[in-house]
């Protein structure tokens, strides 16, 4: 960081997003007990705006700059793209001018999504034994030794930092099967990404994986003839689900867990900003950090997944129902930092493009979130199979857009997969191809 990246400005102009690196004025009235951090939290912007402090240092290496008339424009641009169809729950233009100032924020290069998706596939594989393994030791009544994931956690966090879509892509094409050992695996990628997205230092980061790798615990003293059961849950089979934070909880006191955040995570992953959530029916910021973080990411890859009574839906429409709900549901400061990471078009996404041909989304450009790379593979104009070949919609010279996202429940394709994974990928994972 240089000075160069150092901007002072006026504490009304602070806004979310931001890096507050250092507070001018007296020091008794500083509203914080540090000064170097990303303003995520509504209630500190506000307690900042509300002090005696009327100027303030920001690193525009590390946030979010002061909001321009530009910066709306590029947004409602990218907004376009985002909801040309008009579906519910299209990303809303304070989201979208948010995900694009975001996504300008320098970072540092990942690696290669194809080098890290194999890596990552293999990983997956080691993660499924682990929490298969943990879930067992629960399920017999044994105290669980959560220190035992230490390792596992590391190496998820790792991959994220690596590339933070590769594992995250990956975790979500799990066979309904194996749902509760890699959903945890799956929490436990967005929850990394999620904490990287938020600026947390790195001991956090890994403490988000692991509050996302056992946020589940408790579905391990379920009866299996519930967890597992293909259809509608009666009300007293819902009643007796929703005890397992609360089963969890209890396992991960009884195995020694002295970290607030994974226990909290484990409790209240099931708490709604409007207090209709449980089991506490706590609200706004009554719900800890983490355990906001981890009510998103457990839905997002509950809904992507598929389960024994309905199919995953697609990445993209996912995020799109979820921002219709986000007001009530989520924190929507978190909501939006967790499309940062995934992107509005997430991988593995089905979208039709202006030209007519459908797509699915191969790569992420961290600076143009409505622009992403994408693997084109159908020309709906012709009703035909095209040679797919990869198009970087953020290329200046490329002259199609994404116009929509698309639903294969119409369309049935098989390999979409395979498209932007690889069947090697998939066979690793045991997937027929």
């Amino acid at each position: 960081m240089t000075t160069a990246n150092l901007k002072k400005v006026p504490v009304d102009q602070m806004r979310l997003g931001m890096h507050l690196h250092e507070l001018c004025g007296a020091w008794l009235d500083h509203p914080f007990w540090k000064t170097k951090f990303v303003l995520y939290d509504p209630a500190d912007l506000s307690r900042l705006q509300s002090s005696g402090i009327t100027e303030c240092w920001i690193d525009l290496s590390k946030g979010l700059d002061v909001a321009s008339s530009a910066d709306h424009a590029l947004a409602a641009e990218g907004l376009g793209h985002a909801a040309r169809k008009s579906q519910p729950g299209a990303v809303d233009a304070e989201i979208a001018t948010d995900l694009t100032r975001a996504a300008a924020v320098p970072t540092e290069a990942p690696a290669a999504f194809a080098a890290e998706v194999q890596r990552a596939a293999a990983l997956c594989n080691e993660a499924r034994a682990a929490v298969l393994s943990l879930f067992a030791e629960a399920r017999m009544g044994r105290v669980v030794d959560s220190g035992q994931c230490a390792e596992l956690v590391d190496e998820i966090a790792s991959s994220v930092w690596r590339n933070p879509t590769a594992l995250l892509s990956l975790a979500r094409l799990k066979t309904h099967d194996d749902y509760s050992y890699m959903h945890s695996v799956a929490v436990a990628a967005l929850m990394a990404a999620l904490a990287r997205q938020l600026n947390l230092d790195e001991p956090q980061i890994r403490l988000a994986a692991q509050a996302g790798l056992l946020h589940d615990l408790g579905k391990a003293t379920m009866p299996l003839h519930i967890l597992n059961k293909p259809g509608r849950l009666t009300d007293d089979e819902f009643t007796i689900i929703r005890t397992h934070p609360q089963q969890g909880h209890a396992l991960l006191q009884a195995g020694g867990m002295s970290q607030d955040a994974v226990l909290e995570v484990c409790l209240h992953h099931h708490e709604k900003m409007d207090g209709s959530g449980y089991p506490g029916k706590l609200s706004g910021d009554q719900i800890p950090l983490f355990a906001k973080m981890g009510a998103v990411c457990d839905v997002y890859d509950a809904i992507t997944s598929n389960r024994p009574y309905k199919q995953g839906w697609d990445p993209a429409e996912s995020i799109a129902k979820m921002a219709s709900w986000a007001q009530g549901h989520f924190d929507p400061v978190i909501f939006k930092a967790f499309v940062t990471s995934l992107g509005i078009y997430p991988v593995g996404s089905m979208v039709r493009l202006k030209s007519g041909l459908l797509a699915v989304v191969t790569q992420q450009n961290e600076h143009a979130l409505t622009s992403p790379e994408v693997k084109v593979f159908f020309s709906t104009k012709q009703g035909l199979h095209v040679t797919p070949r990869v198009v970087d919609l953020s290329n200046v010279n490329c002259a199609d857009r994404i116009i929509s996202r698309e639903s294969n429940d119409s369309w049935k394709f098989t390999h979409l997969d395979a498209l932007w994974a690889g069947e090697d990928v998939l066979r690793k994972l045991g997937r027929k191809v």
